[in-house]
Formats: C-alpha cells, sequence, structure tokens
C-alpha cells in the first residue's frame, strides 16, 4: 500500500511529452580533445625547434671564439666575444625593461638592506661565473664538451634538493635521484678534468678548466631561491618573503648588475689576451649579428612557449620531454652533417677576408664545419686515443643524466587547472647562454609531502547563485532553471561528495511576486509561472529511467516559508543542492533591481557569512584565528549575478570560478554574454556585442581593467563587496538628479566603479558563454540605451574623475589606461559629429554636392530630431527614430556602393575612402576567424553597418535629451507575458492531470545514486484525481498565499515551515535601515524632476556644444579651401602614383581618422594576446575537466557495482521499451 502510494504508473493512452531542449556539455566532444592534443603537440614542436635554435646559434659563438677555428680570423676573435656578451646581458636589458615598467605602473615596495645586499652578493657571484665560464673558458675546449658542460649548472640544485628532502624525511627513493645526480656532475667534471689533463695538458687549458668548473658552480647559486623556504633557516626564509614582496626593484638591481659585470668581463678580457677591438665593426655587421639575433629572438620566444606550455597541462611532452632532447639533438647537428662533405670550390681558406659562402647552404656547412675543427684538432681525435675519446663521451653523458636526475621533479609536478608564472618559475626570466637548463632549474620545486598536505587543507568555494527576477515570461524562467539545476547536476551535494572543491547554493528573488484579491494578498501569475517550471524542470532531472513502464516516483516534499519582505520557497535539488526563490512583496520591502542585490549581499555576506563567527566570538574561540578564518572565508565566498532570463553551462561558471580563485586581486570577473531572439534588432545587436567583447572588452583586459561586469552573467568576491565604501556605498539611496542617472540607470557599471576606486580589479573571460535575451522591438531597444548610455559616461566620468587616486590604489590601471578611457570617452562624445561628417561624405559620393552644403546638410535632419526630441513624448520620439533609421539606412547603402564605384573609377583602393573601408572589412573578419564559434555574426556586419546613424546619432540624441526620465523602460507592463503566463498554466495543467512526463535518461551514471535527504522525502500522500481539480478551480477567497500556492502546486508539494526568531529579526532590522519601500511625496519628486530637467538642459548643452565645436572647425577648414589641406599623392596597386592627381584631407579628418586607427589597433593587438591565453585557459580547463569527469565516472561505476540491486516487478516488466524522445540531453 505505502509503495502504491509513493510510485504511480504513467498513463498508458496518452505518453507522448513535451519537454524542453537541454544541452549538457558535462563531457567534452572529441573535438575538445583533438584542440588539446594539436594545440600541445604545436607548442611542443615549436619549444624543441627555439630550444635548438637557441643552443646551436649561441655555441656557434663560442666556437668563432675558439683559436682553431677560421671562420673568424684571428684578430677579429674580439667579434664573437663580444656577440656572447650580447647574448649573456639581453635577458637581463628585458627583465630591467619590465620590472621598470612594473614599478612606475604598479608595485614600488623597496627591500631591506640585508635583502639588498644578499641580492648584489648573488647576483655578482652569478653574473661572473656565467661571464667567465662562456666568454673566457668555453671558447678553448671542444664542441662536446661545450655541449653538454652547460648541463653541469644544477649541480647545486641537486646538492639543495637532497638537503630539503633530508629535512622533510622524504622516502629514500625520492632522495637517491638527486644523489645520483651529484655523483654524475662530479663524476662528468672528474672525467673532463682527466680528459685535458692527462692528454692535452697546457697551462692555458688548465686554468680553463679551473675556470669552467668554478664558473659553472657560481652559476649553479643563481635558482637558490627555489629551495630558500625548504630549509627552515629564518634568514633565507626572510629574505625570499623580502624579495617576493619587493619583485620589481630586486629585479631592477639584478639587472643591472649583470649587465655590469658581464660588460665589465668582456672589456678587460679582451686586452687581458692579448686582443684588439679594431676589426670588431667589420665583421659584426654579418654573421655575428645574426647568430646574435637568432639566439635572442628563438630564447625569448622558446621562454615564453615553455610558459604557454605549463599552463596547457602539456608539462611533459611540451616542456620536459623537448628540453631533455634538446643538447642530444644539437650535438647530433655538429656530428653527423660533417659526413658529408662541401662540393669543390676554389676556396683555400674559410675566413672572411677570403672567402665568401654564395648560399644558404654552404653558410650552414660552413659553421658546422668550422665548429668540428675544436674536436678534429684535438689529439686524442687525430690521434685516436681510446682512454681520451671516452673520457669525452662519458663526461658528456654524465652531465646530461645528472641534469635529468636534477630535474625530474618537474615530470610528476602538480598544477592547478590556470597557474600564474610566478608561481611556475621562480625567477622572471630566462638565463640566455643556459636556455633549457635556466628553464627547468627555474621550474618550482616543492616536497611531495607538503604538495599532499596542502591539497587536503585547501578549502572549498562557496558560490552563490543569485538571480534577480520580475516580469520574465515562462520561456525565460525555464532557461535559468535548466541552467541552475544542470549545476546541481554537475557538482552533486552528497555525502560521496562533501570533498568537492566548488559548492553551489541558488537563490532567486523575485520582485513584486503579489497581487491583491479579496481580504488578502495572494502569489501573483509570475509566481505561479516560476512554481510551476521548477516542477517541470525538477521532474525531468530527477527521474532516472524513462521506461515507459516503469513506476515514477513522486516528488519529494519542499518547503514554503512566510517571511517579513513577503515569503520564501526552499527546495532540495535532485542532487542535493538547496535552491531558495524570494518572493518579494513591494509593500513590504523595496522592489527594483538595486534593491534585490542589496538584498542579497546582505542576507548572504553579512547574515550568513558573519553570523557564525560572532557566534563563535561569543563561545569563546580565539579572536586571532576568528579574523583569519573570516577572512578567507570571504576571500572563498562567491556571488554569481544572473537575470532572470540567463542560460549558461556549467563550465562557463567554472572559468570564471578559476580566474577569481587563481588572482586575489580579481574582485569580478565577467563573461560573453550572447543575444539571443530573432529579428533585425537581435541582429544588430548580436554583431554590437560581438564587435564589443571581442575589441573593447579584451582591451580594456589586457591594458588596464574591464569597466563594466554586466549584472546578467558576472562572479563576485565575497571579500570585494564587503571591502569599505563598496557594499555599503552601494545601498546608498539617490537623492540628488545625477544620483538617479548613476545608480539607479547602470546599477551593474557603478558597483564594478566602487571595486576598481578601492583597488579591485575586473577581468573578462572569453570562454565563458552566457545567453541572455536582447529586445527584440526597436522601442524596446532604444529604452534600454536610454538607460544604458547616460550611466554609462557618468560612472566613466566618475571613474576619470578620481584617475589620479584610482591608478594608485588600482595597480591594473596606470595613468596610460586612463589616457586611453579619456581618449576613448572623447571619441564617444563627439561620435554624433562623426556620423554628421560621414553622413556629408555620403551626400558629396552620392551626389556629388559641395563639401559645405553636403555638410550643412548632414547637420539639419538631426538639429529637427533633437528640437523635437524637447518637445515630443518619447514614444513620438522613438517612431521618428525609426522612420529616420530606414532613410539613413538607405543612404548608407548608397555610400558603400558609391565607394566601391569610386574605388573602380579611380583604378585604385589606395584612397583615404578605401583604405579606411577596405581596413575596416579586414580587420573584422581577420577578428572574426579568431572566434570561429562566432564567424557566423559577421553576416550581421552589413546590417550594422546601415544602422550606424541609427545607433551612434539618433540613439545618442534621444538618450542624451530623455536623460531625465529614470524609468527602467523594459518589461515595464508585461501585458503581453501575462497573457501568454495564463495560458502557459492553464496548458501545463491540462497536461498535468493526464500525463506525467518521464524523465530523460542521464548519460552521466552517477545520475543514478540519489542524495539520501531526497530519498527519504518521496513519501506523498495519494490524491484523487477528481480531488485535485476542485482544489485548482475552487479556492477559498478567504486563503493565505501560502494555501494558494500549495493548491497549485499539489503535484509538488510544499510544506509550511515557520522562519527562525533570529533571521526574522535581521530582515525586519535590514527593511528597516536599508530596505524600506520608498514613500511617494509629489514635493519630492517634482523636485527631482525639475532636478533631472536641469542635469538633462546642462548635460544636453556640454554635450552637443562639443560636437557643433567639431562641426564648425571641420567647416571653416573646408571653406579655406586647399592652402591648409593636406595632399596625399594617387597611388596604384602596382606602386606607382600619379603626381597630378592627389587627395585632399583636411588636418582634423587625418587626426581623427589617425587616432581612430591607432584605437583599433591597440584593441586589435589586445583581442590577439587575450585569445592566445583564452585558448590556454580553455585547453586546461578541457584536459583537467576531463580527467575529473573519468574519476567521477569510474567511482560512480564502483559505486552502482557494490550497492545497485535490481528490483524486480514480474516477468512482464523485463520487457522495456524506451521513448526515443526522451535522449534530449545533448552533450556538447
Amino acid at each position: 500500500m505505502e509503495q502504491q502510494q509513493r510510485h504511480e504508473f504513467r498513463p498508458s493512452w496518452d505518453l507522448c511529452r513535451e519537454v524542453p531542449y537541454i544541452q549538457d556539455d558535462q563531457m567534452p566532444k572529441k573535438r575538445v580533445q583533438c584542440l588539446k592534443w594539436f594545440s600541445c603537440a604545436i607548442v611542443g614542436i615549436l619549444v624543441f625547434v627555439l630550444a635548438l635554435l637557441s643552443k646551436t646559434s649561441f655555441l656557434l659563438l663560442i666556437t668563432f671564439g675558439n683559436n682553431h677555428t677560421e671562420i673568424i680570423c684571428s684578430e677579429q676573435k674580439p667579434t664573437a666575444l663580444l656577440g656572447i656578451g650580447f647574448v649573456l646581458i639581453v635577458p637581463s636589458v628585458l627583465l630591467l625593461l619590465k620590472s621598470t615598467w612594473k614599478f612606475i605602473f604598479k608595485s614600488a615596495s623597496m627591500p631591506s638592506k640585508k635583502t639588498l645586499f644578499w641580492v648584489l652578493f648573488v647576483e655578482f657571484l652569478v653574473a661572473l661565473g656565467a661571464a667567465v665560464l662562456t666568454i673566457v673558458a668555453m671558447p678553448h675546449f671542444d664542441i662536446v664538451t661545450n655541449v653538454m658542460i652547460l648541463n653541469s649548472v644544477s649541480i647545486l640544485s641537486a646538492v639543495f634538493q637532497v638537503v630539503a628532502e633530508c629535512l622533510a624525511k622524504e622516502k629514500k627513493r625520492l632522495i637517491m635521484l638527486p644523489v645520483c645526480s651529484i655523483f654524475l656532475i662530479v663524476t662528468g667534471y672528474v672525467l673532463f678534468a682527466m680528459n685535458y689533463l692527462l692528454f692535452e695538458s697546457s697551462l692555458e687549458i688548465n686554468i680553463s678548466i679551473g675556470l669552467a668548473i668554478v664558473g659553472t658552480i657560481c652559476v649553479s647559486v643563481n635558482w637558490w631561491e627555489n629551495y630558500s623556504t625548504l630549509f627552515a633557516v629564518s634568514f633565507l626564509e626572510g629574505i625570499s618573503r623580502d624579495v617576493a614582496q619587493s619583485r620589481n626593484v630586486v629585479c631592477i638591481i639584478s639587472s643591472l648588475v649583470r649587465i655590469l659585470v658581464t660588460s665589465a668581463v668582456v672589456g678587460a678580457y679582451v686586452p687581458l689576451s692579448g686582443r684588439e677591438w679594431k676589426s670588431v665593426k667589420l665583421v659584426f655587421k654579418t654573421v655575428v649579428v645574426s647568430l646574435v639575433a637568432i639566439q635572442i629572438a628563438s630564447s625569448a620566444l622558446c621562454r615564453w612557449f615553455v610558459v604557454v606550455a605549463c599552463k596547457m597541462h602539456a608539462l611533459r611532452r611540451s616542456f620536459v620531454l623537448p628540453m631533455y632532447l634538446a643538447s642530444i639533438t644539437v650535438l647530433a647537428v655538429f656530428l653527423i652533417p660533417t659526413s658529408v662533405r662541401l662540393p669543390n670550390s676554389n676556396q683555400t681558406s674559410s675566413c672572411f677576408e677570403t672567402f665568401q659562402p654564395k648560399s644558404s647552404d654552404e653558410w650552414l656547412y660552413l659553421m658546422l664545419t668550422d665548429a668540428m675543427i675544436t674536436l678534429n684538432t684535438r689529439d686524442i681525435v687525430v690521434h685516436k686515443k681510446t682512454g681520451g675519446l671516452v673520457c669525452l663521451g662519458c663526461s658528456a653523458l654524465s652531465w646530461w643524466l645528472g641534469l635529468m636526475l636534477s630535474t625530474v621533479y618537474i615530470w610528476y609536478l602538480k598544477i592547478h587547472r590556470i597557474e600564474r608564472t610566478q608561481d611556475l618559475f621562480v625567477r622572471r626570466m630566462y638565463e640566455g647562454a643556459f636556455l633549457e637548463q635556466s628553464m627547468l632549474l627555474n621550474t618550482r620545486f616543492e616536497i611531495r609531502k607538503r604538495i599532499k598536505e596542502r591539497k587536503h587543507e585547501e578549502e572549498p568555494i562557496r558560490v552563490f547563485l543569485c538571480a534577480t527576477m520580475w516580469h520574465e515570461t515562462y520561456d525565460e524562467m525555464m532557461k535559468i532553471i535548466i541552467s541552475m539545476f544542470r549545476l546541481d547536476k554537475y557538482r552533486p551535494k552528497t555525502k560521496e561528495q562533501e570533498q568537492s572543491d566548488v559548492q553551489f547554493e541558488f537563490h532567486i528573488y523575485f520582485d513584486d511576486a503579489f497581487k491583491d484579491v479579496d481580504n488578502g494578498r495572494h502569489a501573483n501569475e509570475y509566481a505561479e509561472i516560476i512554481v510551476d517550471v521548477i516542477k517541470e524542470v525538477y521532474t525531468i532531472f530527477s527521474e532516472e529511467d524513462p521506461c515507459i513502464f516503469k513506476q515514477r516516483p513522486a516528488l519529494p516534499r519542499q518547503k514554503i516559508i512566510n517571511t517579513p519582505y513577503g515569503g520564501r520557497l526552499e527546495y532540495t535539488l535532485p542532487k542535493g543542492n538547496l535552491m531558495m526563490v524570494h518572493l518579494k512583496d513591494k509593500t513590504l520591502i523595496r522592489h527594483k533591481k538595486r534593491w534585490s542585490q542589496i538584498m542579497y549581499l546582505y542576507y548572504i555576506l553579512g547574515w550568513r557569512l558573519n553570523r557564525q563567527y560572532f557566534k563563535e566570538l561569543k563561545a569563546g574561540a580565539e579572536l586571532g584565528s576568528l579574523k583569519e578564518n573570516l577572512k578567507k572565508d570571504r576571500e572563498n565566498t562567491y556571488i554569481l549575478a544572473l537575470d532572470g532570463d540567463t542560460d549558461f553551462q556549467p563550465s562557463a561558471v567554472m572559468l570564471l570560478i578559476d580566474r577569481l580563485k587563481l588572482y586575489p586581486e580579481v574582485g569580478a570577473a565577467c563573461g560573453r554574454i550572447h543575444p539571443t531572439g530573432t529579428g533585425p534588432m537581435v541582429w544588430y545587436q548580436k554583431f554590437e556585442y560581438a564587435v564589443g567583447h571581442w575589441l573593447q572588452k579584451t582591451a580594456e583586459h589586457v591594458f588596464g581593467c574591464v569597466l563594466c561586469s554586466p549584472g546578467c552573467f558576472s562572479l563576485f568576491r565575497g571579500a570585494a563587496l564587503m571591502d569599505d565604501n563598496v557594499m555599503k556605498r552601494y545601498t546608498t539611496k539617490a537623492s540628488e538628479a545625477s544620483h538617479y542617472v548613476q545608480y539607479d540607470q547602470g546599477e551593474d557599471r557603478w558597483l564594478c566603479t566602487l571595486l576598481l576606486q578601492q583597488g579591485w580589479r575586473v577581468e573578462y573571460n572569453a570562454a565563458s558563454d552566457a545567453y541572455t535575451n536582447a529586445p527584440q522591438d526597436f522601442k524596446e531597444f532604444y529604452n534600454q540605451r536610454r538607460r544604458w548610455g547616460p550611466s554609462t559616461m557618468a560612472n566613466t566620468i566618475d571613474l576619470l574623475g578620481s584617475g589620479r587616486l584610482t591608478s594608485q590604489r588600482n595597480s591594473s590601471i596606470s595613468k596610460l589606461y586612463i589616457l586611453y578611457q579619456i581618449i576613448s570617452m572623447a571619441a564617444s562624445i563627439l561620435g554624433p559629429a562623426t556620423i554628421c561628417l560621414m553622413i556629408s561624405g555620403s551626400f558629396v559620393f552620392i551626389l556629388n554636392m559641395d563639401e559645405n552644403l553636403a555638410l550643412a546638410l548632414a547637420i539639419v535632419p538631426p538639429t529637427v530630431y533633437l528640437i523635437l526630441c524637447f518637445k515630443l513624448k518619447s514614444d513620438t520620439q522613438i517612431k521618428i527614430a525609426a522612420i529616420m533609421s530606414v532613410l539613413y539606412a538607405f543612404l548608407m547603402a548608397g555610400t558603400i556602393l558609391s565607394i566601391i564605384g569610386d574605388l573602380v573609377k579611380q583604378k585604385t583602393f589606395l584612397t583615404p575612402s578605401g583604405l579606411f573601408l577596405i581596413g575596416m572589412v579586414v580587420l573584422y573578419i581577420i577578428t572574426a576567424a579568431l572566434h570561429p564559434q562566432e564567424f557566423s555574426q559577421v553576416i550581421y556586419g552589413l546590417l550594422y553597418f546601415l544602422c550606424i546613424p541609427s545607433g551612434y546619432l539618433l540613439l545618442v540624441i534621444y538618450s542624451i535629451v530623455n536623460m531625465n526620465n529614470v524609468t527602467w523602460g523594459t518589461r515595464e507592463t508585461g501585458s503581453q507575458a501575462k497573457t501568454t503566463a495564463v495560458d502557459t498554466i492553464k496548458k501545463k495543467f491540462m497536461n498535468a492531470t493526464c500525463c506525467r512526463c518521464p524523465c530523460l535518461e542521464s548519460e552521466d551514471l552517477s545520475e543514478k545514486i540519489l542524495p539520501a535527504e531526497t530519498t527519504t522525502q518521496t513519501e506523498k500522500t495519494h490524491i484523487p484525481l477528481e480531488t485535485q481539480r476542485d482544489h485548482e478551480f475552487q479556492l477559498s477567497p478567504h486563503q493565505t498565499w501560502i494555501e494558494h500556492l500549495q493548491m497549485k502546486s499539489y503535484e509538488f508539494p510544499l510544506d509550511e515551515y515557520p522562519l527562525p526568531l533570529d533571521e526574522i529579526n535581521f530582515w525586519i532590522e535590514l527593511q528597516k535601515k536599508y530596505l524600506e519601500p520608498l514613500k511617494e511625496n509629489k514635493e519630492q519628486q517634482e523636485k527631482v524632476a525639475d532636478d533631472l530637467r536641469e542635469l538633462r538642459n546642462k548635460v544636453t548643452f556640454a554635450f552637443f556644444f562639443c560636437n557643433a565645436l567639431w562641426l564648425v572647425a571641420t567647416f571653416f577648414l573646408q571653406a579655406i579651401g586647399d592652402s591648409i589641406s593636406i595632399k596625399i599623392p594617387k597611388i596604384y596597386p602596382n606602386g606607382t602614383y600619379d603626381p597630378t592627381e592627389v587627395f585632399s584631407l583636411d588636418p582634423i579628418a587625418l587626426m581623427f581618422l589617425l587616432s581612430f586607427t591607432v584605437l583599433l589597433l591597440m584593441q586589435f593587438v589586445g583581442m590577439l594576446y587575450h585569445r592566445i591565453y583564452t585558448l590556454i585557459h580553455f585547453v586546461a580547463y578541457a584536459d583537467t575537466e576531463i580527467k575529473s569527469y573519468r574519476k567521477q565516472s569510474h567511482q560512480s561505476h564502483q559505486m552502482l557495482d557494490t550497492n545497485h540491486q535490481p528490483k524486480m516487478y514480474g516477468s512482464d516488466t523485463a520487457l522495456c521499451f524506451q521513448n526515443p524522445s526522451a535522449r534530449s540531453i545533448t552533450s556538447v
């Protein structure tokens, strides 16, 4: 009997269903894996090739300094030594420039005297050792020795590893690896010394051997910082902390020391060796310059690609393996080609003065042969002394194996999904002479035990998803609810997942959710829709088996709570996560989006987060530990701000979490917002959003900070929101006219402005995709931008006004970035005048009109529209704008055709208009090609171009003139949505009474294991169908809103629960202090309206006065004529030009064109940089998620094998038919 109450069969006569389309990206596609492998393979090949070029070119410079080589004559040997000096100095010069830039625009902390003296000592030692080794000693040795002796610089790193692991009491097998490395390197030293002392001993050689060994040991001190914190020595630990805090100054000092010491060694050694600098200039222009350039470029690129390989989680195949093989391959490059002889020629000497190679092959062969002279002239090779050859080979092999064993820890290095470069590598720059050795030894070393301990100590991230709703339709609500349930499935909250890295909780804040009825208030139709949507989506995600012959489990009982602000619904989702729907009554609490945000900020961060620590303090907990724990909790608590119609995948959320988790200075991060809908207005917005994200947001991210993190999909750090002058100031009630524009019309941008001014960084992640509905109606679009335009301008001016203070507090915002934003702001302000000039140019092109007359004619329509906007209602203004937009679109179409026709007529595209048009088209196509998933947006580019006058002229006029209108402008009435809602409710009810939607089949086996708290709440009293219908259509007029929703949700039972007393007090106090409903005061409203009109008049005058100045200046310059115009000769595509035909361009137009071009190119460069790092992050995410998914699936299989006991319903149920339509969860 109990079983029958809990389960019921589906109706046999009505099995067809209507289910929403649900996408699931938990399992990446094969193309993602292919992209990962392809990217890692390309990076690995580039690392290997670049390391090969770097090492080969450097060794060739070394051999040129050998007295036995012939490619550079003996009197010109200082040229090669000078080239070696350049190779040693260039990394220090690059580090000096980078650190100086950061010192000026970012951190300028100074080190202590103790740290300063230590850095000077170490850098002097390393620079002296590197210069003596490469400039003084190595030119005296053969090529085999020179290739492998560089590997011996790992000796002290191996020693430090042994000491650190012994202190940490690591396993003996781990300690033996660096011990063997020390033994092999020392053996290499001994064999190296024996090889020369026993067979070719001389004073010069003996001195060089000693200098080489001492030099390698001095260079090996370079990576002391990698082990300084592992020895438990307070002196080294203190210096390491001080160096980390004052990194920029330390790098500047170390770079200067390196440059001075290397220059001194080069300058002193040449005269001490009996040589002069006479012939340096002659030879330095040829092969040495080429080798130095190749070495510098390949080393810098190789270092960058190594960083890329590490961040892509391809350490083994794309970093360690290519570096290990570099030395062996270089040795093969020198040894193998010498078996092939050069074709017969008449040269008697290879010196530049007597012989010049004619081809690149001869050049390469000549240099390789010259390098082999250093080996072929040795006595052990000439006389084939076996002992000497064995010593040579064994010493080279010992050094190579020693480097491998001392860096084998990198093979097992564990890194996070995304890592900072400073966390991967200890020093900021590479060593020019020891590229592969410096990159390997510079990689972070960690004790295995500490890695495991730190892994267990990592605290999970708590993410609260907070969506604000008002008058969303059924379909819009369905998107956000499905997204939340999808995330619940992605990160279950079960006993098996208690140690999950991320924990989610879902909140929906529903504005104006109640309506007046007889003798009380009930939830309105929108609240009924959300209940119905949650029920339907819950059914889809909770039902395990869609088989039509299986019994269906009843939906678990949920909670409904009466609250001081209205009401709350609490759902435990199928995978255990909690969802709260807060129904706001506007008669009890302040409504609209900003106040809903303040509501959840104080509830989650103020009440939920802080309360537990105050309880612990009252219980007698230690104050110091409470402060530290509270600080960590604030930093690890994130809030994902959402709109009521946002659609997103779990991967989008995780990618944003990565940004905040890795970078503690990041206060907020936003994703790529995609507008959805149909119609021309949506098409226009698709390209507008694409260009804005492709170029503008990426440039802001790269060069400074993103100025606006949209509230429809942005992740905020709790510590940033709770910082001074952020959350508290965000509660400010608008009391002045400017407040209404800045605070209430663009609350998302204002919140980001507060974060930036407080020193937090705001970032953009292009791989984090979210979809939201865009206005499909011209009127709705104009009203939306009427809010956005003035608020954007107000917040940008506020930020620029505090630019000096902001640049001091925010390390990501430099004064140059402030200048960039000033130029962008000026371009935005002068946009209408620029469009008028473009329209006048169209008149000139199409009608062959006089320039001044065309300019006057272009100004008249917008001026008339400006005047009409002051006189007419907003709806009439929009209608006029729509008509003018169509006319302007025809004009723009004619302009495009006229420009193309003019290019054909002029027989060249090298004209100002032609270059501008072609350049813009090519740039946007290239930009779109770098976003292959969004390349189709280019199709809407033509519509965007046709609508430029509407978007940048008419819309600007409408927004500025209607600045005093502070209504929301969208979803104001919602009449259409209400009709849709009622129809949907009726439709869903009729379906629900006769058909239960079977669940989709899950692709994740772990879904079959329900959370314990969910399975224990499945009991439900069976209600006869007739009784259900009676309850549905015969509601008592005196029932409360709770009873009303309980009757509406009879299939998904809602049990009434009381709210705890302390939380009731919290809501009452919060309402009284910040969220008390605003009282209507006619006098105050009239005053605010007058102030808004006065502000509108001032802003309108200033805004259009600037545009008028721009137009008047252009008019007078055109009137003056050719006397001040800039003449540009007509150039044909074949390179010839006609001096009799010129194009005239006035200075203002040229200045604007150049400024616009520079801004666009800067954004394009920023986009390229951002795309590369977006790819790196995406590949790293795909790699880690694949491993995580496989691990989770493996655990699920094991649990199913141990716990699953099939239930028998009889022999008839053995045959099971599955509904094909059930598989609507699709992997992407």
